[in-house]
């Protein structure tokens, strides 16, 4: 049987510091918000000359005053992504197109082009943001109706944990948040709910069969009981994500790396933050007991 207990208060201190790492990278530099949120026009290029590179058509761009504008490779070196903040001229797409075919001789292909209005992205932002809210309260009242509320206590830290720590890290990297990243945070607080309520299952379980058992051991144990289950599903997601990363193509990178991260952490979490929650509570069997009663 691993020793899972034996650390908790050391793991503890580590996700005290990492969230409050997150919420000085969250105040302090932000978040790197995608077009969706803050608006502007994305163009995707495929040029069919090998020899023009970022670098020349980002100088030639630059030429056209549009503002802050980004230029990557997109897939392979002959894609190119073109995003730049809104421009007031309506005929900005066709200037670039001409412009282009002037200066490259027809050699580039418009496969996609997006725009997002300053009012749309305002409201994307505050969709996602209210979508967000209302997993998390909805969390809350399943997992408050279904346990006791130390353990809803217990759950709510370890999603608040998944997600913060998340968004922490995507701020470090400068990784930008679109609606991509909005689904794999909700999909992130589902996953972590279901790998905690697994492990207290067992737990509440455990708390009946054991009486003599203190909290401390009683997490170990169930811990361990359903460590393989735990492990299956983590390793399994994270095999299905890796590929998805690595060969799904640039727009589910992102995606893919926040659904990395929380599956990490939401795998963690269920361990080190919600069990550890009713350790400190000091959850027994009475506690259990005197719940049932209360909702008889």
């Amino acid at each position: 049987m691993i020793s899972f207990n034996k650390y908790y208060n050391q793991f503890n201190i580590l996700s005290i510091l990492l969230v409050l790492i997150s919420f000085l990278l969250l105040i302090f530099k932000g978040l790197n918000f995608g077009i969706d949120f803050k608006g502007g026009t994305l163009i995707e290029l495929r040029s069919t000359d090998t020899k023009i590179n970022v670098s020349s058509l980002r100088d030639n761009l630059n030429q056209m005053n549009l503002g802050d504008i980004s230029v990557k490779n997109f897939g392979n070196e002959t894609d190119f992504l073109i995003k730049f903040e809104n421009s007031s001229n309506k005929n900005i797409i066709e200037e670039i197109k001409l412009n282009l075919d002037k200066s490259f001789a027809n050699n580039f292909n418009f496969r996609r082009v997006e725009n997002v209005g300053p009012k749309v992205s305002a409201e994307l932002l505050r969709s996602g943001v209210i979508a967000i809210t209302v997993a998390l309260a909805l969390m809350l009242i399943y997992i408050w109706i279904r346990f006791e509320w130390q353990f809803s206590l217990g759950a709510i830290l370890a999603l608040f944990h998944d997600v913060i720590v998340t968004l922490g890290l995507f701020s470090l990297l400068g990784l930008e948040i679109n609606l991509s990243i909005i689904a794999a945070v909700l999909t992130i607080v589902g996953y972590s709910m279901n790998d905690t309520v697994v492990i207290f299952d067992r737990v509440r379980e455990n708390l009946k069969k054991y009486s003599d058992i203190k909290i401390f051991d009683l997490t170990n144990i169930s811990i361990n009981e359903t460590l393989s289950r735990t492990l299956i599903t983590s390793i399994t997601t994270l095999l299905a994500l890796f590929s998805i990363f690595l060969f799904g193509g640039e727009i589910l990178k992102g995606f893919s790396l926040a659904m990395i991260f929380g599956v990490i952490f939401g795998t963690y979490s269920s361990i080190y933050i919600a069990n550890t929650v009713l350790v400190r509570l000091n959850v027994s069997q009475k506690t259990i007991l005197k719940e049932e009663e209360d909702k008889i």
